[in-house]
């Protein structure tokens, strides 16, 4: 794993793509860190970091699209898939050193409430509490990018598809305001869910028998449960699409609250993803 992620740290800090994501972000945080914490004398540095959680729009397919998308065009992931080292490793090595390339701009944000601290009062704990909910932030989404990284061979292809999920689940407050709240529509748009996991299990596994198998079962569960409690399903559709804005977990850290939910909702992320990433892999590499 360390061999591993040597070589993709070095990749980025030999390439253009590593400096490009490091300055883009300072870019950034600068201009608003400039435009309301220094010339509006602003101590909130959480409304900064808020501000600018769009660039993870941007900078996440940057960052992530040729992670594993070049590997497989290049045909360079065989020695990797044929080497005696546990995916998990590779996967987890690959993470680690664009989480590292992400550390490098945070670290040096983290001095920013120190430069406002000259200027008048900070709340430093409301600052870095701020910074660490980003940091996790990212974290989370450049997990999701390198998943989406492994399903394809082309690095355009994986930064568009990075940049449509992370653009929904950005939106997502505003996409669940398209559905009703009422049982039925919930329970239709479960079921369409359902056909959709079923395509992705077919995409990943190429079996028909399994992927029908377990869209029937979820359909007939979806159904029956409609029938005996259909309340039940009453506003579930948007609890369940809210968990799908990653972007709202910030929210407390904003505040200056060190919200433990959040930090697990953001870990629970990267752990799936990641998962996902190395089940994708696998399935490549016994085939």
């Amino acid at each position: 794993m360390l061999a591993v992620y040597k070589k993709e740290l070095r990749g980025y800090l030999t390439s253009m793509i590593g400096y490009v994501f490091v300055a883009f972000i300072l870019l950034i945080l600068g201009i608003y860190f400039t435009a309301y914490n220094l010339q509006y004398a602003s101590p909130d540095f959480g409304a900064t970091l808020n501000s600018v959680t769009f660039i993870f729009l941007i900078i996440t397919p940057i960052l992530t699209m040729k992670i594993l998308a070049e590997e497989k065009k290049n045909k360079t992931d065989q020695l990797l898939l044929t080497a005696p080292v546990s995916v998990w490793k590779v996967v987890l090595g690959k993470y680690l050193s664009m989480v590292t390339m992400y550390l490098i701009p945070v670290v040096i944000a983290g001095f920013y409430p120190l430069i406002m601290g000259r200027y008048g009062t900070v709340s430093y704990a409301m600052a870095y509490t701020a910074l660490l909910g980003f940091f996790f932030l990212g974290c989370a989404q450049i997990a999701v990018g390198m998943f989406l990284s492994s399903v394809t061979e082309s690095q355009v292809i994986a930064a568009v598809l990075t940049f449509g999920v992370l653009f929904c689940s950005f939106m997502m407050d505003g996409i669940t305001s398209f559905f009703s709240d009422t049982a039925i529509t919930s329970m239709m748009a479960f079921l369409v869910l359902v056909i959709i996991l079923g395509v992705i299990i077919y995409q990943m596994t190429k079996s028909v028998v399994l992927s029908a198998g377990v869209s029937g079962v979820l359909a007939v569960v979806t159904l029956v449960v409609y029938i005996i409690k259909p309340t039940v399903y009453s506003g579930l559709i948007q609890k369940v699409l809210g968990l799908l804005a990653i972007s709202n977990q910030f929210d407390n850290f904003v505040g200056g609250i060190l919200d433990m939910t959040g930090i697990l909702y953001m870990f629970s992320v990267i752990c799936i993803f990641v998962f996902l990433t190395i089940q994708c892999i696998q399935k490549r590499r016994w085939s």
